[in-house]
């Protein structure tokens, strides 16, 4: 068992008689990391929740025996791993961040724009995770989680016969999230979330022109998955999918 294993045990152990985070003075060489990793624990066991204040940077650097300028960049650090959101002017300060797949979208983008990661990688995940959300949201899906489908379907439906393709990109993503949101479970809404969020940015490049077929596709597959027919939804969906990759590849062949 590792030293940060035995402190968070130790935290929960004593969980019950404490009313708030409890930090500790810090002795370090590299105070920030040390900062990072109280606040990390924190999160983690509950007593720092989404919305919560972290103290001000002269209280929390006293309160921790480091200098300011420990907390602020361990502030940054935090920022950039999607953990605290910082705001300026009054009433601002540090606050632990809500769940949202911005930073992994982000931290994936990065990695493709820069190379590391091939975008056909993205795509093949993407469309392995949306088959499993299907699956689960056939299992666990309400009534209730269907119309929020339909009703987006519907909306998108309504932007493509206005022509606002603009507002009907929004739809066409949101549609994934929602999609995901009927397996209630919160990591699957996130990744699937980015993954489409991301691949949606690659089409606009490769294809600004929305494909025609994507309501009806929706709504066949809607249908099969109110019918609890999984396979049926998720043959329908991988084969749209694919036909996408295949617009995504083709301008890279070319090239």
């Amino acid at each position: 068992m590792t030293a940060e294993q035995t402190d968070i045990e130790n935290a929960e152990a004593g969980m019950a008689g404490r009313a708030g985070p409890s930090f500790q003075p810090i002795k370090a060489k590299r105070a920030f990391e040390a900062v990072c990793d109280q606040v990390r624990r924190e999160v983690a066991l509950g007593t720092l929740k989404p919305g919560d204040r972290l103290p001000p940077e002269r209280e929390f650097a006293e309160q921790l025996g480091v200098s300011r300028t420990a907390v602020r960049e361990a502030m940054r650090s935090l920022e950039n791993a999607g953990i605290v959101q910082c705001q300026q002017g009054m009433g601002g300060g540090a606050f632990i961040r809500k769940r949202d797949s911005s930073t992994v979208t982000q931290a994936v983008g990065d990695m493709v724009m820069l190379g590391q990661i091939p975008s056909h990688s993205v795509t093949e995940m993407r469309i392995i995770l949306t088959e499993q959300a299907i699956r689960l949201a056939c299992e666990r899906a309400t009534e209730e989680d269907f119309q929020a489908i339909e009703q987006d379907i519907d909306r998108a439906e309504e932007l493509t016969l206005r022509g606002d393709f603009s507002r009907r990109n929004a739809y066409i993503t949101e549609f994934y999230r929602i999609l995901a949101q009927a397996t209630h479970n919160q990591v699957m809404v996130m990744l699937v979330e980015s993954l489409s969020e991301l691949t949606r940015a690659l089409l606009a490049k490769a294809s600004p022109v929305p494909r025609s077929d994507v309501i009806g596709v929706r709504r066949n597959v809607l249908r099969l998955m109110r019918a609890r027919d999984a396979e049926g939804a998720v043959k329908e969906m991988r084969a749209h999918l694919e036909r996408l990759n295949r617009l995504l590849e083709k301008p890279a062949a070319e090239g």
